[in-house]
Parts: C-alpha cells; sequence; structure tokens
C-alpha cells in the first residue's frame, strides 16, 4: 500500500418511503446504507457528499420527506501512505470479519503526529493484506475504540464493513462489556462504588481531560477494590458504562485516588507515599506507564450475532510490581 493507491467513490441514491417520513437525515441513511457506521454517514454529510433532491445538505439532522431523492457520494479513500509493518501481535480470535488482540504497552493504536508508523494499524495492515484496505474510509482502518499507548489489554478491530457498523454502533449503545484492573493510589471509599462526571478538554492542557461542569460527554466508571496491596495502594477492578478518553484515569484522579506510573494525571508524589519503606516508594515512583490493563472484553459478533467474550492475564510489569509492594500481614 503506498500513497497513490486510491479505492474508487461510490454514487448512493435513494428515495424516502413513507415511513422514514420527518426522520433525520443521518438516521435514514444509516437505516438504509448498514454497511456504514452512523458516524461515517454524518461525516460525509458534514463535509458536502450528499444531496437531497439534487440540492447540497450538510446538516445530519435535517428532516426527511417521503419522495425526496437521497444522494451520498461515498469519496475515494486515501491511504496516506500507510505502510504495512511485521509487527508481532497477540492474537485472540480472528475470522473474516474481526480480529481480537492483546494489545502491549507501549503500542500506540494509530498514526498521527509524531507517531507514523510502528503502530498497531501497521502492524494490522501486514497481518491482514488488503482486506483491511479503506475500512472505515480513513486513517484509521478498521479501529472501533482505542487504548492509549501506555494501555495493555483486549481490544477488537473490525475487518470488514459490515463488522464496523455494527460493532461502532454497539459500543455507542453500551452493549459492550469491558473490565479493566488497576493499580491505584489510596483505598477507594466506599467499594464497590461509582463515579460519574462529564469528561471534557482541560481549557488549560489541550492534551488532558478533566471532569467539566457545562458541556462534555457523560461517563461512569464502577469500581470494586480488588485487594488493598499495602496502606497506601489498590488493586482495583473497573466496570465502564461509558467509554470516554482517559476515563478511568480522570475520575479516579479527580477522586485522589490517580493510577500509578500516570505521566498525565499524576503530577506529583501523593502524600500517602511517605508512609511506605523507601524500597516500596521508589517501585511505584519508577512504575514507567499508568498502571491500567483492559482484562475483558465481550459483544455479540456483529455477524452470528453470537455472544464472545476475551479476558487476557495481568501484563508481567503488573504483576511484579503488586508482588514487591505487598505488605504482609
Amino acid at each position: 500500500m503506498n500513497g497513490s493507491n486510491t479505492i474508487d467513490s461510490t454514487l448512493l441514491v435513494t428515495s424516502v418511503q413513507e415511513k422514514y417520513n420527518n426522520l433525520r437525515l443521518d438516521r435514514f441513511l444509516s437505516k438504509t446504507y448498514q454497511n456504514y457506521s452512523r458516524s461515517r454517514i454524518k461525516a460525509l454529510i458534514e463535509q458536502g457528499h450528499c444531496k437531497r433532491n439534487h440540492v447540497p445538505v450538510k446538516n445530519p439532522s435535517t428532516p426527511i420527506k417521503t419522495n425526496d431523492k437521497i444522494e451520498l457520494q461515498i469519496p475515494e479513500v486515501k491511504e496516506y501512505s500507510l505502510i504495512p509493518q511485521d509487527i508481532s501481535l497477540e492474537i485472540l480470535f480472528e475470522d473474516n470479519h474481526l480480529i481480537v488482540i492483546n494489545k502491549p504497552a507501549g503500542l500506540v493504536v494509530h498514526p498521527a503526529p509524531g507517531n507514523e508508523n510502528g503502530t498497531l494499524v501497521n502492524a494490522l495492515l501486514a497481518h491482514c493484506g488488503d482486506s483491511l484496505s479503506g475500512i472505515g474510509g480513513e486513517k484509521r482502518p478498521g479501529i472501533i475504540h482505542r487504548l492509549d499507548k501506555d494501555t495493555s489489554g483486549v481490544m477488537v478491530v473490525a475487518k470488514s464493513e459490515q463488522a464496523l457498523s455494527k460493532l461502532s454502533a454497539d459500543f455507542a449503545d453500551r452493549t459492550i462489556n469491558r473490565l479493566y484492573h488497576a493499580i491505584c493510589w489510596g483505598i477507594p471509599n466506599p467499594s464497590p462504588g461509582s463515579i460519574e462526571g462529564n469528561i471534557g478538554r482541560d481549557p488549560y492542557d489541550r492534551k488532558k481531560m478533566t471532569i467539566v461542569k457545562k458541556g462534555g460527554k457523560y461517563a461512569k466508571t464502577n469500581y470494586k477494590i480488588q485487594k488493598i496491596i499495602n496502606p497506601a495502594v489498590s488493586f482495583i477492578q473497573c466496570k465502564l458504562d461509558t467509554g470516554r478518553t482517559h476515563q478511568i484515569r480522570v475520575h479516579l484522579s479527580k477522586q485522589g485516588h490517580p493510577l500509578i506510573g500516570d505521566p498525565v494525571y499524576l503530577k506529583r508524589i501523593p502524600a500517602i507515599a511517605k508512609i511506605l519503606p523507601i524500597d516500596q516508594r521508589n517501585e511505584l515512583l519508577d512504575f514507567p506507564r499508568q498502571a491500567l490493563h483492559a482484562t475483558l472484553l465481550g459483544f455479540n459478533h456483529p455477524i452470528s450475532n453470537k455472544y464472545h467474550e476475551f479476558e487476557t492475564s495481568l501484563p508481567q510489569d503488573m504483576e511484579r510490581l503488586i508482588k514487591k509492594i505487598t505488605t504482609e500481614k
């Protein structure tokens, strides 16, 4: 695959049936063309690729009327010089429609400024070949959800437009089962408990997310302590009701329990660290990444509708840390 390759554009034309009268344009198109995700259709409308009765329309919420003629242009997909790279993958499951992997910490999911190569997408292009080319029509072929670079764990990637559309809708509808395990400062109370708060971009640091009073997106994290490792550190399980950027990291830090090793939301040594022996304290402060692992992912297969659940063990670096900082009773 190289920068000169493209996938031919397609013109889709349909007339509105009476049962769709007054429906939003984007909802009508996503119902009509189920191989494309609603988010992609919305983006195409906003980019000027849709006409209603031969007149361009850019508002996805435009109500449509019976017998309206709707044209949707699916533009050519530019491949952005994405390079297949032979990067080892731990594959948990694969068929013609999707692939499930256990992402290691340190692997970026998709190319971005500063990380053009050596990403999960580069690895998937090498493994899947042309079957992944153009899925999703963007620089992130097949990517439905993300894990941060230094978060490890289970991810699912689509290998067909049909799988991408269905799984994207399931993530949006919050029907995906997701469990994480984390090591955090302090002992969250109560346990079990939940943390709610809309998450938006930090107005003072665009690289950070924060809980905002106005705007943002609703987020809820359910948690429970699995083990009190020592008087200053807990091993916890988190179950997501929503899946916002940095959600667990933001919610726990705002509750006073930031993740061990978090380079963004842990900017100073927690006061509680002072109660620990110096060797345990140093192990915690030297941990090179946020101690967060996506342990379990469960979903209905986009084609068969059969429920699949994938679970992985805690990675070795987190296991070693727990052993080194555990205070025996």
